[in-house]
């Protein structure tokens, strides 16, 4: 394990937030995570766990050793005359296995292109967009207990995943740091094309013939059009999780305010935070280095030298603010450090 001392994690984080770790590593392999934790135990300081970097908020220097995950590698490990399993590195790029995919025509993942990050955070996050989620591609997932060092693995009824939520969010949050996923893909692909704007971008592209390709390339159009670009203007993408209310509640709001959209769902009713946000006032909102997207309110931006700090206490106005018109309460999707 190579250690490196205070080091700028500016690099290594999309909202471009410039603080620093007492101590940083690399990980390359199942032998670098355990010999970091074993440094972590061994000198009395915590072990954060880095993937993409895009799921973040840097608030505050890190007295910590900050560990990036990069381990790599793509193995078939099992084939049908209908499916494929693959055995992923938790360091590999996601947008990249989902091309890697594409290419091999594997189908599953397609709706799932351009969510930034790393394979090894979609479980923890099950990963969702237009109308999938990772859990349906998921098969199972090798862990290294933080306790013991022992290597693990879980099933997918062990990963109790929910709504951007897993069990590693949950009862087993820092206990175990995910090295590898296995996934489930389709040799004869199911098109999932009902949700979001994903069929008039493809009359809008002009496909003749629908495939895993095109259903990318409008995923990819939509997400780009919607979306700001890190390397632009620094942000962490959705930074709320949409809301679940019960549908007495949804049916009051809908009085109210006649516009409210809403998604049923078998336990409610799922809403846009994006426009419960909008609606309080909050897009397009600037405060100094920091705000609210112009195009997407659900997403918090850096404009240069915004501090993390300052965006978890906007984030909080905003909480607090949709909750007192509403009566809800937003869940941050990103993870404060």
């Amino acid at each position: 394990m190579h250690l490196q001392k205070d080091v700028s994690l500016l690099p290594y984080n999309t909202f471009g937030i410039d603080k620093k770790a007492k101590y940083f590593s690399i990980a390359n392999n199942i032998h670098d995570v355990i010999e970091a934790i074993q440094f972590s135990k061994k000198n009395n300081i915590p072990l954060v766990v880095l993937g993409g970097g895009s799921n973040i908020l840097l608030t505050k220097d890190l007295e910590a050793l900050l560990l990036k995950i990069d381990i790599q590698g793509i193995s078939l490990i099992k084939e049908t005359s209908e499916s494929v399993w693959i055995e992923v590195g938790a360091g590999v790029n996601w947008h990249s296995l989902v091309l890697y995919c594409i290419e091999k025509e594997w189908a599953g993942v397609e709706n799932l292109s351009l969510i930034p990050g790393t394979v090894g955070a979609s479980p923890m996050q099950n990963i969702g967009a237009y109308g999938i989620e990772i859990k349906e591609v998921f098969e199972n997932l090798t862990a290294i207990n933080r306790d013991t060092l022992s290597i693990e693995k879980f099933d997918w009824a062990q990963c109790e995943f929910g709504y951007r939520e897993s069990v590693f969010k949950n009862k087993l949050k820092n206990k175990y740091i995910i090295s590898s996923v296995c996934f489930k893909l389709n040799k004869n692909p199911v098109f999932n094309t009902n949700y979001g704007a994903i069929q008039d971008t493809l009359q809008s592209m002009q496909v003749e013939e629908l495939s895993i390709k095109a259903i990318s390339d409008a995923v990819i159009k939509i997400r780009q059009s919607k979306l700001p670009d890190p390397k632009q203007i620094g942000n962490a993408g959705s930074f709320f999780k949409n809301p679940t209310v019960e549908t007495a509640k949804f049916e009051a709001l809908k009085k109210e305010y006649p516009l409210i959209p809403g998604y049923p769902l078998q336990d409610g009713v799922k809403i846009p935070a994006a426009w419960l946000i909008e609606q309080a006032g909050w897009k397009g909102k600037r405060f100094g280095n920091i705000g609210v997207h112009q195009n997407q309110p659900l997403v918090l931006v850096n404009y240069g030298d915004g501090d993390g700090a300052e965006i978890k206490i906007l984030s909080e106005k905003i909480q607090a603010s949709v909750e007192e018109k509403f009566g809800i309460l937003l869940s941050p999707e990103v993870n404060f450090l």
